[in-house]
C-alpha cells in the first residue's frame, strides 16, 4: 500500500527514517550497490521527497503504529446495534487508525490491502483497521464488540 513520506529523522545508528502519511516509519538508507538513494545524504534532496508515495508492508499487514495513541472509543455494540455503515465497504479518516475488538461471538473483517486481508475473528480478537483503506464488518450471529480510534503524533522530524 503506498503511503506518502511526511518527514524524516535519524535512527540510533544514523540512518535516514522517512515517516509515512499512516504513522509507520520506514527507513531510507543509501547503501551502494544494494540501496541507491543519494538523495537521502542531502537536507534540500530529502525536502524535495515529502510528499513522495513509498510502499507501507505494515500497512498491508494491518499493524498498528508504535506511536498510536487512542483518542477514543465507541460504545460496545451488537449484531443489531451496531451502525448499518459498518456492514458496508467504508473507510477511517487520514490518520485515523481503529482497534475492532471481539468481546463475544464471531465477526468476519475484511479489508482492501495488497493481498487483501479476511479474517474471521472470535472472542478476544483484536484487529488494527489502517487508515484510507476499504473495510466491512460482518457479525456472525450473535456478538458485542467495540472500536477504538487512534492518532499518530509526530515530533516533526528534520527534512
Amino acid at each position: 500500500m503506498q503511503r506518502m513520506i511526511t518527514g524524516y529523522h535519524l535512527d540510533a545508528e544514523g540512518d535516514w527514517v522517512a515517516e509515512l502519511s499512516c504513522g509507520h516509519d520506514q527507513h531510507v538508507r543509501h547503501r551502494p550497490p544494494f540501496q541507491e538513494r543519494p538523495w537521502v545524504l542531502s537536507r534540500v534532496e530529502r525536502a524535495a521527497h515529502l510528499g513522495t508515495p513509498l510502499d507501507c508492508p505494515l500497512c498491508d499487514r494491518t499493524e498498528l503504529p508504535e506511536r498510536a495513541r487512542r483518542v477514543r472509543s465507541t460504545p460496545t455494540w451488537d449484531q443489531e446495534s451496531m451502525p448499518a455503515a459498518l456492514r458496508r465497504a467504508h473507510r477511517l479518516g487520514a490518520r485515523t487508525w481503529g482497534r475492532l475488538t471481539v468481546i463475544e461471538g464471531r465477526l468476519r473483517f475484511s479489508a482492501a490491502t495488497a493481498p487483501p486481508v479476511t479474517l474471521l475473528l472470535g472472542p478476544g480478537s483484536v484487529q488494527a483497521i489502517p487508515p484510507e483503506v476499504e473495510h466491512e464488518v460482518e457479525p456472525l450471529g450473535v456478538v458485542s464488540f467495540r472500536i477504538d480510534f487512534y492518532s499518530v503524533e509526530r515530533d516533526g522530524g528534520d527534512a
